[in-house]
């Protein structure tokens, strides 16, 4: 069924690629006007002309680039109908607890965490006004369980994620807005390739949990987040949204 988006607006954080950029592409195939928030300028002015978007830089740490991020899509097409709040690190530095620094930690916690914070804060006020909206954030499967590979502060960080979604699902239900949390499970992204690139085993001990015996590719999650932000998911608020090929719900003994 085509045209689930039709008229609406969504802002796309990390939209220049991996999950946020197939989301993207979803969105458009919807009906969706789509403004992205990104800091690739180059890959952000090839999307706007390839596909139409409209592209706006934004360092998502940042309260006032943020704000100006939903402004622009509100001054743009008229409203804020979706925010897919997704822009997400997962840094080699960040590691055990007894190996990560306080400055790795607290990159990974603004990135992760606060930029979710600021975009839900920015996103709000608009939804609120027109009585209806779809917040959907990007946590992780690591947040509703231990990770094969230690990343604490990312794990801390989606955890974080989980919660605040849940908190502002309950709070804002009656008033026509809904919250949910994308929890992935391992992603054929570029950061996931970077990142299981440099360290073979490392990738081997992560796919060993996976029931499919594979890695999610950016388009199902992006079906995923095309459901929650759409009609299809209206009696859908406050929830763990598990995409994770199974990971969660099995016990699978480690190499």
């Amino acid at each position: 069924m085509a045209g689930r988006l039709d008229g609406r607006v969504a802002v796309v954080t990390g939209g220049c690629s991996g999950i946020g950029l197939a989301t993207v592409r979803r969105f458009l195939e919807e009906g969706a006007k789509v403004v992205i928030g990104d800091v690739d300028d180059t890959r952000g002015e090839e999307l706007v002309s390839e596909l139409g978007v409209t592209y706006v830089h934004v360092d998502v740490t940042s309260k006032e680039q943020v704000d100006a991020l939903f402004q622009s899509a509100k001054d743009t097409h008229g409203s804020v109908d979706i925010a897919f709040n997704n822009a997400g690190i997962s840094p080699p530095e960040d590691d055990s607890i007894l190996d990560t620094d306080l400055d790795a930690w607290r990159k990974v916690q603004e990135v992760n965490l606060t930029s979710v914070y600021l975009c839900c804060k920015a996103a709000l006020p608009y939804m609120l006004e027109q009585g209806r909206g779809s917040i959907i954030n990007t946590a992780s499967f690591v947040a509703v369980m231990g990770a094969a590979t230690s990343q604490i502060s990312y794990s801390a960080s989606k955890g974080g994620v989980l919660s605040m979604s849940r908190e502002l699902g309950v709070q804002f239900a009656r008033q026509g807005v809904r919250v949910n949390a994308l929890c992935p499970g391992p992603v054929n992204t570029p950061l996931l390739r970077e990142l299981f690139a440099k360290d073979e085993e490392r990738a081997a001990r992560r796919l060993v949990h996976v029931p499919m015996g594979r890695f999610g590719e950016p388009e199902e999650m992006a079906n995923a987040v095309l459901f929650l932000a759409s009609d299809e998911s209206s009696f859908i608020t406050a929830s763990t949204f598990l995409v994770d090929g199974g990971i969660s719900g099995a016990y699978v003994t480690p190499l």
